[in-house]
């Protein structure tokens, strides 16, 4: 399969877009290289701002280009630009629905050995507390090319949050249906259902194939938009297949577990398990490392399934 980081497709995207739409704006916290804009930054100079390492001021300028008429994108690493900005990205982007798109780089575990300081394992609880932003996590380059576009043509705050590292592909093209706030069923069944987004849902697809050999006819749906959640689609999986795992490449607290939860236990409730980093900063390493470490794994994963269904079958 092939291998690409989700920030060049952005890039790729947004200069395709910017050619026949002058008022898109890129703006970086330093972060030109990191966000894979430098190629934007050269091929339009009067459309792309250095802020330099000012997260905070890079959200007022950009909430104040979109006041403007401007259509700004901020790209900055997801563990800053979430936490030294919260109160700007509350104030002066959800307050009054301005028009600033998010672009959240090197999210989760995905800068790996440089820890804590660097993970970003909050920002969707932090996010999706706040009023007005969509949170969008494309799950290969495929479908971060229609993300992309469906922020740009939405008239409103968009949070996009991407991985560092280069993502496997899950679809084979991006000619099928994007709609934001509407999950995608990757894979059909009946015995129960994985929920999750981004690069953990190529983990889920690989899961639910060595499932497969074990009699296990698992679900799986990737939910690229988590706020607003597709509800209709959870509380389907919860009445066609009686019990949820969902998989995040974030705390558990908070998070999109416990989003789905929320729509389980008030709705239809099933049988669930929430995996993803639990209450501790989580461990340096290499993304899959850390995955695995944390029990996110396929192998793992049918063994979870397993203990899942037999929750399931004892009305647990």
């Amino acid at each position: 399969m092939n291998k690409i980081h989700n920030r060049q497709v952005v890039c790729e995207t947004l200069m395709e877009l910017a050619k026949e739409d002058r008022d898109i704006v890129v703006l970086c916290s330093d972060s030109r290289g990191s966000a894979s804009m430098k190629p934007f930054a050269e091929k339009y100079p009067g459309q792309f701002i250095e802020v330099g390492i000012a997260e905070q001021n890079i959200v007022g300028i950009a909430a104040g280009l979109a006041a403007s008429g401007k259509k700004p994108f901020v790209a900055s690493p997801a563990c800053f630009l979430t936490a030294r900005a919260a109160e700007q990205i509350k104030v002066d982007v959800s307050y009054s629905k301005t028009n600033v798109k998010l672009l959240g780089i090197s999210a989760g575990i995905s800068y790996g050995a440089l820890g804590m300081s660097h993970h970003s394992l909050q920002d969707i609880a932090l996010i999706r507390a706040i009023p007005n932003i969509l949170i969008v996590v494309p799950a290969d380059r495929f479908e971060t090319r229609l993300a992309t576009e469906a922020a740009a043509r939405y008239d409103g705050p968009v949070y996009m949050r991407l991985g560092r590292n280069p993502v496997e592909d899950v679809y084979t093209s991006s000619d099928y249906e994007f709609q934001l706030g509407r999950a995608i069923t990757m894979r059909d069944g009946d015995s129960f259902s994985i929920i999750t987004f981004g690069e953990t849902v190529r983990i889920a697809l690989d899961a639910a194939e060595l499932m497969a050999a074990r009699g296990i006819n698992c679900r799986v749906i990737n939910m690229h938009t988590i706020k607003p959640l597709d509800e209709e689609c959870i509380i389907r999986a919860a009445k066609e297949t009686g019990a949820i795992l969902t998989i995040e490449e974030h705390s558990i607290l908070g998070g999109f577990g416990a989003a789905v939860a929320e729509v389980v236990v008030q709705n239809y409730p099933v049988s669930m398990k929430i995996m993803g980093i639990p209450d501790e900063p989580a461990v340096p390493g290499k993304s899959k490392e850390v995955f695995a470490y944390y029990g996110i794994s396929p192998e793992n994963l049918c063994d979870e399934a397993e203990k899942l269904i037999k929750k399931k079958k004892a009305g647990e």
